[in-house]
């Protein structure tokens, strides 16, 4: 069942199981709230264990760097806003992974991983990338990274 998420009065349902769950609640607000004012476009999520097609599609992108998180998916969005087709994948360590794919221009395709307040960096992205922080009413401190996408998906 899809999730509307709320980034008002944000809340942990469908994380509840996470040790960070209160700041992935944030994050997740966060990507909420940029969302419905940059694009006017309502965050939705829905259970990982009914959406394999997201987990799937994400997964493929993250072989171009031989990625593989051992944490479980808790919950997954994908949607498109204007040309652009965005999959999220919520982890219940605390990470956040999004794939940002332009049909029209292969150099604006990109994975983004954004870590919780209190989590620690994930042994799979260790050593790999270095994290930039941004600081969230919603979320707290963020942590951030990415890489661009070489492929076609």
């Amino acid at each position: 069942m899809s999730y509307s998420v709320d980034f008002k009065n944000v809340s942990t349902v469908g994380l509840e199981s996470s040790p960070v769950a209160k700041a992935l609640a944030g994050l997740r607000a966060n990507e909420a709230r940029y969302f419905m004012n940059k694009y006017k476009h309502e965050f939705t999520v829905e259970p990982a264990s009914e959406s394999q097609e997201t987990l799937d599609y994400v997964n493929q992108i993250l072989k171009e760097r031989a990625i593989e998180f051992a944490s479980k998916p808790l919950e997954t969005s994908l949607f498109q806003v204007e040309n652009i087709k965005m999959a999220y994948v919520f982890y219940e360590d605390g990470l956040s992974v999004n794939a940002m794919y332009t049909m029209d221009d292969p150099k604006k395709r990109a994975v983004g991983f954004k870590l919780s307040e209190g989590m620690e960096v994930p042994k799979e992205l260790e050593g790999k990338f270095k994290f930039a922080r941004q600081k969230s009413k919603l979320a707290g401190t963020i942590r951030g990274s990415f890489f661009v996408i070489k492929g076609e998906y």
